[in-house]
């Protein structure tokens, strides 16, 4: 069997790129595909994560052994045929390129080709430039209007609510302001 990947980002409008490869080849052997259709280095510890209908992560597959706990499946995209994981149109799954930024491809199954195999993948739609595969610090802080947001959504966290915080809880204790350091007991 061949599957047809369809990867897209939200960074980059116009950007689309098709894979075909044969469903028994390695996750290693995706990664290297798309490295290859992006025009990206072989310099980052990427990761796939198969994804639910609401693109929330479940498994992770690792381009490294992470050592994991033993009660957690780990998978290493070496050890991984992507039949092994996949099985099913439509399925979704990301692929973190920039893992310091943790920027992502948006990846779709989207056709199981029976009866047919391939020796090697090919990329059979490229559209649109690849997003650039690492930002730096300088870099970010410019596409974010030269300063970090920190508020309340800088972890992801988006239950997090500044106001459920105790005002209170943040006090030093009862140091003078001529001695900021000297406290109550700690």
């Amino acid at each position: 069997m061949v599957y047809r990947f369809t990867l897209i980002s939200d960074e980059v409008d116009d950007f689309i790129r098709e894979i075909k490869i044969d469903s028994e080849a390695t996750f290693h052997d995706f990664h290297e595909a798309i490295l290859k259709a992006a025009g990206y280095k072989n310099d980052q510890l990427t990761s796939f994560f198969i994804c639910d209908d609401d693109w929330e992560k479940e498994q992770e597959i690792t381009l490294e052994d992470m050592g994991t706990s033993s009660d957690e499946d780990s998978y290493i995209m070496k050890e991984t045929k992507l039949s092994d994981l996949l099985e099913d149109e439509k399925q979704k799954l990301l692929y973190v390129f920039d893992p310091l930024s943790e920027r992502v491809f948006f990846i779709e199954l989207s056709e199981i080709i029976t009866g047919k195999d391939l020796d090697n993948a090919i990329c059979s739609r490229k559209a649109g430039e690849a997003p650039k595969q690492t930002l730096d610090f300088d870099e970010m802080m410019a596409n974010n209007g030269g300063n970090l947001d920190l508020d309340e959504n800088f972890y992801g966290d988006q239950d997090f609510d500044m106001e459920d915080f105790d005002p209170e809880g943040f006090d030093m204790g009862s140091g003078s302001a001529a001695d900021p350091y000297e406290q109550d007991n700690y």
